[in-house]
């Protein structure tokens, strides 16, 4: 049978995702580069680039493309590329163009005074566009909730994560609640049987970037279709094919850096190994922002704070950054760089604390998307709710409500994917390990194909073939189990 359609519908989605790439480009230029005084230029480019992709995705020409496609009799990929190309235009035609674009130039305003916001730690000069921010994507969820048939906070979770529903989220981070606060406590007890000596030592940032080169590299990341720079917020984007991932770097905090450049690596590497035959086409795109955190976690957090791979990277700080003396020693670099600590910034948090960062602004955005939480507000909040689940409260602004860019950029119902990526990777670290016996021995020589294979076996050659419960299902033989984070963490922290 004929797919005259169906050809119709990728040729014009491959036209969308170039559009989307040079916009990726863009928003990494915007991230790295952009002078600070042409932030209001690039947000009418960007908006400029989010039109055309807007009037392409929502063509009327694409509804009667769709209704003859249903007709035709496609294969496995290509039946689901439909699916994704649906999901797609139905996300588009809920929202007014005239909003796209007002929502795409506000959004690189808001950044940009964001940034110099949290460089202050000035909340309320920041409050007017924050306000318009949340106006918007209120205004957004609205839409998409009438169009989908979905609560607002759910027609943003299925922004980011197709199919995730707050029904899914609310039970497993309610059992969260209920054991990982006390853990912490335990957590913390455990580590007081050995004083662990900070690893303080300045590094020049040159030396930083080379040895977090060589460890992307050893990963798999390909260079001639990536970069790494800096910004204020590590991120990994840029366009398939075109990668760029950037961190941050501090002289007399190394780890920051080199973990930041491990977990956008993570990403990275998941990017790169997607199929090429279908990129540009949604069914090759990765399957939604948790799995995508699963990618970055398995090799910021499984992998790489593991015991093999800290013996085998430890000769190499000690090599190309010249540490030595009792805090470099193997034992206390172990326990170092699984330190568990209250503390007061997501990004850097440890792995056991991670989880209650999530859920604080995953119940925070909701109330500022209904409006049980004003903006003026969320201070107090913000500080009230560090109290109850980590027993500190922020000093300022900085390191509370303006940490993050997700807001800032009219990002609500990305943070739960956090966690729910945290839980995919314990899950598929644990199956890999079953499936590859030595993959330790593995690790602890600097041999990290074996896990980087298995992942592009059964989770990055899949892209969006699969819903992600029928990807973690296929790749860990059941579906997501949280007890089995909750396990690792026992294992890491208590044993």
């Amino acid at each position: 049978m004929s797919s005259k359609a169906t050809d119709a519908l990728e040729t014009r989605f491959r036209q969308i995702a170039a559009l989307d790439s040079a916009s990726g480009i863009l928003h990494w230029d915007a991230a790295t580069m952009l002078p600070s005084g042409s932030g209001e230029v690039r947000g009418e480019q960007l908006a400029a680039l989010a039109e055309v992709a807007h009037e392409k995705l929502t063509d009327p020409k694409l509804a009667d493309w769709f209704a003859d496609a249903a007709n035709e009799k496609l294969d496995g990929w290509r039946a689901a590329n439909l699916r994704e190309m649906k999901h797609r235009y139905a996300h588009a035609t809920a929202v007014p163009q005239s909003l796209v674009s007002a929502l795409t130039k506000l959004r690189i305003t808001s950044e940009h005074q964001w940034r110099a916001a949290k460089a202050s730690s000035d909340y309320a000069g920041f409050l007017p566009v924050f306000r318009e921010i949340i106006k918007l994507s209120r205004e957004v969820a609205d839409a998409k909730a009438a169009a989908l048939n979905l609560s607002p906070y759910d027609a943003l979770l299925d922004s980011y994560d197709p199919g995730l529903r707050n029904a899914f989220i609310e039970p497993v981070f309610a059992d969260v609640k209920t054991w990982l606060p006390g853990f912490v406590g335990e957590a913390i007890d455990a580590q007081k049987k050995h004083d662990v000596l900070p690893l303080t030592a300045s590094i020049p940032i040159a030396q930083q970037e080379q040895l977090g080169r060589q460890m992307m590299q050893a990963l798999g990341f390909d260079t001639t279709k990536g970069r790494i720079d800096v910004s204020a917020h590590p991120f990994c984007g840029g366009a398939p094919g075109d990668c760029r991932i950037t961190t941050r770097y501090r002289e007399d905090r190394c780890t920051d850096a080199r973990y930041g450049v491990l977990h956008e690596t993570g990403h990275a590497v998941y990017e790169q190994g997607l199929p090429d035959a279908w990129r540009g086409l949604p069914v090759g795109d990765a399957r939604g922002m948790s799995m995508h955190e699963s990618q970055s976690l398995i090799i910021e957090m499984q992998l790489c704070r593991s015991a093999p791979f800290l013996a085998y990277l430890l000769p190499k700080l000690q090599a190309e950054f010249g540490v030595s003396g009792e805090a470099w020693a193997l034992p206390n670099v172990q326990r170092a760089l699984t330190q568990v600590e209250r503390s007061f910034i997501r990004v850097n948090a440890d792995e056991v604390t991670y989880p209650l960062h999530v859920i604080l602004r995953w119940e925070l955005e909701q109330a500022l998307l209904t409006g049980d939480l004003t903006p003026d507000d969320l201070p107090t909040a913000w500080a009230e709710k560090m109290q109850t689940y980590l027993g500190i409260t922020p000093p300022d602004h900085a390191q509370g409500c303006l940490q993050d860019i997700h807001w800032p950029e009219g990002m609500f119902g990305y943070f739960p994917t956090y966690t729910l990526g945290a839980m995919t990777a314990a899950q598929l670290m644990h199956t890999a390990r079953k499936a590859l016996p030595h993959l330790d021995a593995s690790i602890a020589q600097g041999d990290f194909a074996p896990l980087v294979g298995w992942l592009r076996e059964h989770v990055h050659q899949h892209a969006s073939l699969l819903s992600t419960p029928d990807l973690i299902t296929k790749a860990t033989g059941e579906p997501l189990n949280p007890k089995i984070y909750q396990a690792h963490l026992q294992n890491r922290y208590l044993s």
